[in-house]
C-alpha cells in the first residue's frame, strides 16, 4: 500500500498535499483503517520533517471531519449496550476538563485506535472544540514517535533494527498469550461438561 501512495504522490506532484490530507481523512472515517503507511508515504516522498507535519495535518482534519459525521449519524449509539462499559460510559458523558484530559489521554496511548476515540467523543458530550484541542494535542508526540519509529525502520539504523525487534517481541507475547487464553478457555469449558 505504501509504494502505491508514494507513487500516486510523486505521480501528482502539484496536488500531493492535497492527496495526502483526503487520504487521511478517508482513514479517519473509516476509524480502524492504521496510518502508518501512509505516513512512511509521506516521510518518503517529503522528507522527514514536512512529511510528519502533513501526516498530523492530515489526522487532526480527518480527526475533525470524522468527529462531525459521527456526532451527525451516530449520536443515537450511545444509548446501545455497546458502551456500556464503565470507561467508555466515562468519556461519553465527560464534559469540559474531564473530556480534554480523556481525549488527551487516549490520544497519548499508542495502542488505543484513534477512530475509536473520535467515534465515542462524538456521539458523547465531548464538544467540538475540546475535542480538536485535545486531540491535535496528544496526537503531536504520538505521531512524532510513530514517525520517527517509521523512519528509522525505512532507513534500517540500529534505532530500526532496535524498534523491529521490540515490535517484534511484543507481537510474539501478544500472540502467545491469545493463545494460551483460547485454550484455558477451551479447556475451562471441557472441564465444565
Amino acid at each position: 500500500m505504501k509504494e502505491q501512495i508514494i507513487t500516486l504522490l510523486n505521480t501528482y506532484e502539484n496536488a500531493a498535499y492535497l492527496i495526502s490530507i483526503v487520504i487521511n481523512i478517508i482513514i479517519s472515517i473509516l476509524g480502524l483503517v492504521p496510518s502508518v503507511f501512509l505516513t512512511a508515504a509521506n516521510l518518503a516522498v517529503f522528507g522527514f520533517w514536512k512529511g510528519t507535519f502533513l501526516s498530523f495535518a492530515g489526522e487532526a482534519i480527518g480527526a475533525i471531519i470524522s468527529f462531525l459525521l459521527y456526532r451527525k449519524g451516530f449520536k443515537k449509539f450511545s444509548e446501545s449496550k455497546l458502551f456500556s462499559r464503565p470507561k467508555v460510559r466515562r468519556l461519553l458523558e465527560a464534559k469540559g476538563l474531564e473530556a480534554f484530559f480523556l481525549v488527551l489521554s487516549l490520544r497519548l496511548l499508542p495502542f488505543v485506535p484513534s477512530g475509536v476515540v473520535t467515534f465515542v467523543a462524538a456521539v458523547g458530550k465531548t464538544s467540538l472544540l475540546i475535542f480538536v484541542i485535545a486531540s491535535s494535542l496528544g496526537k503531536i508526540p504520538a505521531l512524532l514517535l510513530e514517525a520517527y519509529s517509521v523512519y528509522q525502520l525505512m532507513n534500517w539504523t540500529w534505532q530500526g533494527k532496535v524498534i523491529s525487534t521490540f515490535l517484534s517481541i511484543f507481537l510474539l507475547l501478544f500472540t502467545w498469550k491469545k493463545i494460551n487464553r483460547k485454550k484455558a478457555r477451551a479447556n475451562k469449558i471441557e472441564r465444565d461438561l
